[in-house]
């Protein structure tokens, strides 16, 4: 297995942003996140993985110089920033997207399928991300990532967990994501979240990440809620999108308040860190939302687009 990821180093040309890389770290996610058991060549995948690891740094790199420039436009006092990460509900890179619009009034049920298909390829579990960004965090953000993880699991009770939830309408519509038919996009949205997760030297940039999440899903969750209701999904069945459209505004408020505040009060400098890591995300987020439009609403676009993502 270790062999695979050995040389990898060598596909990072000019740029992260294209689909061999985007593809190799899905893998590689998707492999060292699992739980297995212990391998007698595990000194080979631990120097595999140190290859993985400089190309995700290179990836996390070529994100922040994308941003540096609005991102160091971001105050250092808690109140300055804060007003300005909730700003970024009305300007950040992505908002207001024409996508959602048209997914709410006009996409059909294939059109729709694909879109969540690409959605779902996508998802780095956010469940899974709050919990590995709550390692070692002072106790007041600490907190607020627990009570968030704690509304993603349902708050205990298995019917209520958020990813089952989506894992349910996937199965129903017949979504079968998988990284080779998924846009290079979705894939590096996916790999940077799941990078400045995992990633101690990036715990600030993913509070910010997570944080722009809660700012912005409740939008694109009405949207493509209206979406699923249209095309005749029950109330049931199109739970996990209109639970976001709503609950997300709380989580968010709460998010602002009781982690990003008294993270920035204790030590401005992780104002810098959230601002690129929210921008990053929400860059990654536009990427996607262009490259949805261009297959979607191009002449025959989602028969090109499944065409290329097969050849690739």
């Amino acid at each position: 297995m270790a062999t695979r990821y050995q040389t990898t180093s060598t596909v990072l040309a000019s740029t992260a942003l294209c689909t061999d890389t985007q593809r190799i770290l899905a893998r590689w996610n998707h492999r060292r996140l699992s739980p297995a058991f212990p391998q007698d060549d595990w000194a080979d995948t631990l120097a595999a993985d140190m290859d993985m690891l400089r190309l995700e740094g290179d990836f996390l790199e070529e994100l922040r110089r994308d941003v540096a420039m609005r991102a160091s436009e971001a105050p250092r006092d808690p109140d300055g920033f804060i007003a300005w990460f909730e700003q970024l509900k009305a300007d950040g890179p992505g908002q207001g997207d024409p996508l959602f619009p048209w997914i709410a009034d006009s996409a059909t049920r294939e059109q729709l399928v694909w879109f969540l298909e690409q959605e779902a390829a996508g998802e780095a579990g956010f469940d899974d991300l709050v919990a590995m960004t709550q390692v070692k965090l002072p106790v007041g953000p600490k907190l607020e990532l627990a009570r968030n993880y704690w509304d993603e699991m349902g708050r205990g009770n298995a019917r209520g967990m958020h990813g089952p939830m989506l894992d349910a309408l996937a199965d129903m519509l017949g979504v079968a994501p998988s990284i080779d038919d998924t846009v290079w996009e979705s894939l590096a949205l996916a790999n940077a979240m799941t990078a400045m997760a995992t990633s101690r030297r990036f715990s600030w940039h993913s509070v910010g990440a997570l944080g722009v999440i809660e700012l912005t899903a409740p939008d694109r969750s009405r949207a493509t809620a209206a979406g699923l209701r249209r095309i005749g999904l029950s109330e049931r069945e199109r739970r996990y999108f209109d639970l976001h459209a709503v609950l997300d505004i709380k989580h968010s408020a709460d998010w602002n308040s009781n982690a990003i505040r008294p993270a920035v009060e204790e030590d401005p400098r992780r104002a810098r860190a959230m601002a690129e890591g929210a921008l990053i995300r929400l860059r990654c987020g536009e990427r996607c939302f262009a490259r949805y439009r261009q297959a979607l609403w191009a002449p025959r676009g989602l028969h090109r687009a499944n065409i290329e993502a097969s050849s690739r």
